[in-house]
């Protein structure tokens, strides 16, 4: 009997360590209480007119959940990708209690797509997630902003120009340096390549034939399903499939370049290396080990932030919230909710 008693212990020890290891649960009923809020009537969407130079412009957003102490905003990469990614998300947010938002930015999906050329810079997205999150009612005591790939860089730029109205900073898969992440492409992950089939991929850059069929034929199977999204692209989930079909392909080249091996456009030389250390609120880098983006680099960024957390997703590539979803959703709910009691450092 004294045995079974101890054994009986054990377990009930264990399973509280594990309890208290899990992200936690949130109140359905309060999360999913909608009253009071301007957005019942469309389901949480919201289409907010934004302020640019060149004149006014509609972007949409959408609201999932309730809760007044953690509010997500999601900035999704590109420039000229959409929301829709994102949408794995709504597995695992709503059962960890956080509010988020969807969102396209201008020249993206749902959102206006204006032609002038001279609205692509960093420093007007950074205005424009300025007014969204005015509109939005986010504070510094509730307003979390996760940004992915592209979206990492314009949330590093907001942070250094607006942090006082951020509560938290989540930098997914990107460096805080265009030039180190060519290198990285260079050195690392072009040596790994086929060189004769990385030899034709260039020729089609340099004559300016990265539309021929032939380009992602060659990328598809060497550089995508290996660095982007780690299955065979057959079976990319369907938001993933969405995203890509509805690329802004003009934003996106003129600020990324059209090749995707390295960027070479209007974010060729942006560089925030020496001033990470000026985000003071607290801020996840989140990595993946076969992302575009070098690992090693991201753990380093985290260092350099006075708030900063690491998660490393060991199986998982620049689109790790799929291919490892698990790892991904555990680390972020954990930091947010870290954040929301108090407990965001280190």
């Amino acid at each position: 009997m004294k045995r079974l008693l101890a054994t009986l212990a054990a377990l009930l020890c264990l399973c509280a360590a594990h309890a208290a290891d899990a992200p936690a649960q949130r109140n359905p009923a309060s999360y999913l209480d909608n009253s009071g809020r301007d957005d019942v009537l469309s389901g949480g969407v919201k289409t907010i007119v934004i302020d640019t130079p060149k004149g006014k412009f509609r972007v949409w957003t959408k609201r999932v959940g309730n809760n007044p102490k953690l509010k997500l905003l999601l900035l999704h990469g590109g420039p000229g990708a959409t929301h829709e990614y994102f949408e794995a998300f709504d597995s695992f947010l709503p059962a960890a209690g956080v509010e988020y938002y969807y969102y396209d930015q201008l020249g993206s999906a749902y959102s206006d797509q204006p032609k002038d050329d001279s609205l692509w810079t960093t420093a007007r997205f950074v205005e424009e997630v300025e007014q969204v999150r005015q509109a939005l009612h986010l504070d510094q005591d509730n307003f979390c902003l996760l940004g992915h790939s592209w979206g990492g860089i314009l949330a590093m730029e907001y942070a250094l120009k607006y942090q006082q109205h951020l509560k938290c900073l989540v930098i997914s898969n990107m460096v805080d340096s265009i030039p180190a992440y060519n290198v990285y492409a260079k050195k690392v992950l072009e040596p790994a390549m086929d060189p004769k089939l990385l030899a034709e991929a260039k020729q089609l850059e340099a004559s300016g034939r990265t539309a021929d069929p032939r380009y992602m034929q060659i990328l598809t199977p060497m550089h995508y399903e290996q660095h982007v999204l780690r299955m065979p692209e057959a079976q990319w989930p369907d938001p993933v499939q969405r995203a890509f079909a509805h690329l802004n392909e003009r934003v996106y080249t003129l600020m990324q370049g059209p090749s995707e091996l390295g960027a070479s456009g209007r974010l060729e030389h942006w560089d925030r290396s020496k001033d990470l250390h000026r985000i003071r609120v607290p801020t996840l880098v989140i990595g993946a080990q076969y992302d575009t983006m070098d690992p090693a680099y991201m753990a380093a960024m985290a260092k350099k932030l006075p708030q900063g957390r690491f998660l490393l997703c060991p199986k998982g590539s620049h689109m790790a919230m799929y291919d490892d979803q698990r790892t991904y959703f555990d680390g972020l709910t954990r930091f947010l909710h870290d954040v929301e009691a108090g407990q965001a450092a280190h």
